[in-house]
């Protein structure tokens, strides 16, 4: 990884695989850009600096655990 420099901006992008992608991606509505297409949702985040990124990636992954809590819960708790 080169060294970031000040304001320089960053991106994050991120496909993740889940049977219930559309649930999943219903929680990113005010976290990230996404893109949700059968059982994949592509998330981007941006920022002016690493740090930055580093909180919204944090919100992001809360969103995405909590939203994934909740589908083991209405479905009896089984994983896929």
């Amino acid at each position: 990884m080169k060294d970031q420099k000040r304001n320089e901006k960053v991106q994050l992008r991120l496909t993740l695989e889940h049977t219930e992608s559309h649930a999943l991606s219903s929680s990113l509505i005010t976290e990230a850009d996404f893109n949700n297409t059968d059982s994949q949702v592509q998330v981007s985040i941006f920022s002016n600096s690493f740090s930055d990124l580093r909180a919204r990636w944090n919100s992001l992954m809360r969103a995405l655990i909590a939203s994934e809590h909740s589908l083991m819960a209405t479905r009896g708790g089984d994983k896929d």
